[in-house]
């Protein structure tokens, strides 16, 4: 979860800052732009262009230019995108009506095409409009000869009637409730009431449309308009647990699916939080210990991985009981930002690196002094990443509570929360109890439908990749997602850290997953892939 592919590779601006943008793209504080809009017709940021209708049972799409792209932001110029209208509520077709926005990169050749595939980046509530194109660079001919690319921004996200709470910290990782640095709840508790409250204040109930279940619908109504009998798709973190929902739905219409870094579709969303992230984090930790002691003559930060976790944990520790300011910006550094970082940055093997220096850097802050090198590797982290024109800075936020709370009832019980937080602390320090911790979810109101339950049968076409030491969804998230499809899908697991399969040094998994696209052809058994080279 919260979570984005390096998709490109085009270096830090736009793969290793990217993935610490989800997390912190609002610390420099820029104001709100926009709010929420319930109804079509309000919405930002509105594709315009050339008209060339697709229409299928009724569904259209109006193909023209995208959405301008964000500051310093470059876009292929064969990517077109479109809205297509879909009701707000599904049991209410003929009621309100919002906007989807979609895009497309035509790279199928005559003669060879197969279908489209559509892409979604996970998040949850990450924006897919350049999916397409970041996808086709890694992709060989193979795939791309067969599929049109069809990226998406899901329902209530960026350009598809973006919903906001007019959230005060905008950012998602303020939402993430770290308790205080002596176990304390307390401000948990009256965070979580305040943000549930300010949703239902500023949205209303409709925002409790924009969960998974109608996400999935919207994808439907998508092939229908590219007027496709079958929709093949590619889903990462999040998008695994959307293609699941997609494909219990829709077995029928269910063409070859790729999942990576996947969600465990029993425990949504309350028990993936607190049942995988500690785990998780413990996994992939060792990954980054290990770069650190290797470097210890110049970081300082241990020899070995127990003494470099030793250092971590003491460094969170006083920053939770005394933040710090990083000069020349806004940004406070404390013990919950410094965990969100290292979250985000072990996502990437290449960004392992950067994440020792961040460590060392910090620990300097904290003593007073710091160098040139540590300005060099704050400012590299801490870089401003450009707002999309027109979508609120609260959007990915907003969004994030609406999936995660509107997909399945939380527990309402305060002290349910701070007993387990409790235990949670002592049993996975790295997360320092998080995970567990009382979210807005527990004053949400209560999910506009049941959660879909994921079902085995149907057509063998779903191949799960899944990361060993995985810190955002586990290999035991990805070991539930293959019990719960039983026999249609098969399970490709690779000896690696971080959040990603394909492309990532596995010559296995990644002709596994070319072979399945191209033929059709799943392996007959579950697989693992020990291969791995590092870039």
């Amino acid at each position: 979860m919260t979570s984005t592919r390096s998709y490109a590779k085009h270096g830090f601006p736009r793969g290793r800052r990217i993935a610490a943008a989800v997390l912190v793209s609002t610390l420099a504080g820029t104001a709100l732009v926009a709010c929420g809009a319930d109804a079509k017709g309000v919405q930002p940021a509105k594709v315009s262009g050339r008209s060339v209708d697709e229409t299928a049972g009724g569904a259209k799409i109006t193909w023209g230019e995208c959405p301008a792209p964000a500051q310093g932001q470059t876009r292929d110029a064969r990517l077109i995108c479109g809205t297509l209208e879909v009701p707000l509520d599904y049991q209410n077709p003929g009621g309100t009506k919002i906007d989807v926005a979609v895009s497309r990169l035509s790279t199928a050749k005559p003669g060879k095409r197969r279908g489209v595939l559509l892409l979604n980046p996970g998040g949850p509530a990450l924006g897919g409009l350049d999916m397409p194109e970041s996808m086709a660079s890694t992709l060989p001919k193979s795939v791309l000869d067969r599929y049109d690319l069809i990226g998406f921004d899901p329902r209530g996200v960026e350009h598809s009637t973006p919903q906001s709470c007019g959230l005060k910290d905008p950012s998602v990782s303020g939402l993430f409730p770290y308790p205080a640095a002596d176990g304390s709840i307390t401000k948990n508790v009256a965070l979580a009431e305040a943000d549930a409250r300010q949703c239902a204040d500023k949205v209303g109930k409709n925002l409790r449309y924009y969960n998974t279940a109608n996400t999935a619908r919207d994808m439907d109504r998508i092939r229908q308009a590219l007027g496709e009998k079958k929709l093949s798709y590619w889903g990462q973190s999040y998008g695994t647990y959307l293609g699941a929902v997609y494909r219990s739905l829709f077995k029928g219409h269910t063409d070859r699916m790729v999942l990576e870094g996947n969600v465990d579709p029993t425990k949504v969303w309350a028990d993936q939080v607190a049942d995988t992230w500690g785990k998780g984090m413990a996994d992939r930790f060792p990954d980054a210990a290990r770069v650190a002691a290797a470097q210890d003559s110049t970081l300082k930060l241990g020899t070995n991985v127990a003494q470099v976790t030793h250092t971590y944990l003491a460094l969170a520790d006083r920053l939770d009981r005394a933040p710090v300011t990083i000069a020349g910006t806004s940004v406070s550094l404390d013990g919950a930002l410094l965990r969100n970082m290292t979250y985000a940055l072990l996502l990437h093997n290449d960004t392992l690196p950067v994440l020792a220096k961040f460590w060392k850097a910090a620990a300097d802050l904290t003593g007073g002094s710091t160098t040139a090198a540590d300005t060099a590797v704050l400012k590299e982290v801490f870089a401003d990443t450009p707002p999309s024109p027109g979508i609120p800075t609260d959007n990915q936020a907003t969004m994030f509570m609406a999936l995660t709370c509107g997909d399945a009832e939380w527990p309402h019980d305060v002290h349910g929360y701070a007993v387990r937080t409790v235990a949670d602390r002592e049993k996975w320090p790295l997360t320092a109890g998080m995970p567990a911790n009382i979210w807005a979810c527990a004053y949400w109101d209560k999910p506009a439908e049941a959660t879909v339950k994921v079902t085995p049968g149907g057509p063998r076409n779903t191949l799960i990749l899944q990361n060993r030491r995985d810190n955002a969804t586990p290999w035991e998230s990805g070991v539930g997602l293959h019990k719960a499809l039983g026999g249609g899908s098969a399970f490709v697991g690779v000896d690696n850290g971080g959040h990603y399969v394909y492309d990532e040094g596995s010559a296995c998994a990644d002709k596994a997953t070319v072979g399945f696209l191209t033929t059709g052809h799943l392996p007959g058994r579950d697989v693992y892939c020990t291969d791995v080279t590092h870039k």
